[in-house]
């Protein structure tokens, strides 16, 4: 159900809501994988698949959960694991597939197109900022000087949707969180974080997904360029102090 909105911050999302992470990603593995045949020739890295890179970085991640929070030494073990299971343990290989990677993944990435087209419209009225999960910072995306705040769960040691990031992030911005629309793709860490803290909530569903879930946004849009038609005539002369 709609409600006025009185707001004077937006947070975004990053991974999948202001670029394709799934895609860069893919693509990044894709070019260190044949990096990685090059200096390995065993029967099982001539089998390696990316799908076995992304499972083995996964169990990882799952079991360093809460113990290290950089997703770049998260994903420099996961080579190391990955050389280690193609039967070729090597740390100094491992090391020059991460750079590998992170030069693809990050000089790879590519903004939706509707990205920068509604930051124009909303940064003269809104302050806006960027909260994610990921590691991906403003300046290795082409958004360098658009945020006004940028909040990073391995930075404050805090993942979505716990109350806390959002916290974090309304006091960075200095606004109400009743104040902070909240902007992303995933119902469980966006909307279902924004709505715990009172948050208003906006889940952008691009691929027009079945929404099976008991979590209800406020708002459900399949661009980001509807952002403007929905809180342009509700938007409150307030600015964050």
């Amino acid at each position: 159900m709609e409600k006025a909105l009185q707001i004077s911050t937006i947070s975004f999302d990053g991974d999948m809501t202001l670029w394709d992470f799934l895609k860069v990603m893919r693509h990044s593995l894709k070019q260190t994988l044949m990096e990685l045949r090059k200096h390995v020739q065993t029967p099982r890295a001539s089998k390696l698949t990316v799908d076995e890179m992304i499972a083995i970085r996964d169990r990882l991640a799952e079991e360093v959960k809460g113990e290290v929070w950089s997703l770049l030494e998260i994903r420099r073990r996961a080579f190391e694991r990955t050389l280690e299971h193609v039967g070729h343990p090597d740390k100094d290989l491992a090391a020059h597939l991460n750079a590998v990677y992170r030069k693809h993944r990050y000089g790879d990435i590519e903004l939706y197109p509707d990205v920068i087209p509604t930051f124009d419209a909303l940064a003269p009225h809104f302050k806006l900022g960027l909260l994610s999960n990921g590691n991906t910072y403003p300046e290795n995306c082409g958004l360098d000087g658009r945020f006004a705040f940028v909040v990073f769960s391995q930075d404050v040691q805090v993942e979505k949707p716990d109350p806390k990031i959002f916290q974090i992030t309304a006091e960075r911005a200095g606004c109400d969180l009743t104040e902070m629309l909240h902007v992303g793709d995933s119902l469980k860490s966006d909307v279902m974080g924004a709505k715990n803290v009172g948050a208003p909530s906006v889940w952008l569903n691009r691929d027009r997904l079945r929404n099976d879930t008991d979590i209800r946004p406020d708002y459900e849009i399949t661009s980001l360029t509807e952002i403007p038609e929905i809180i342009g005539i509700r938007r409150k002369n307030k600015t964050c102090q």
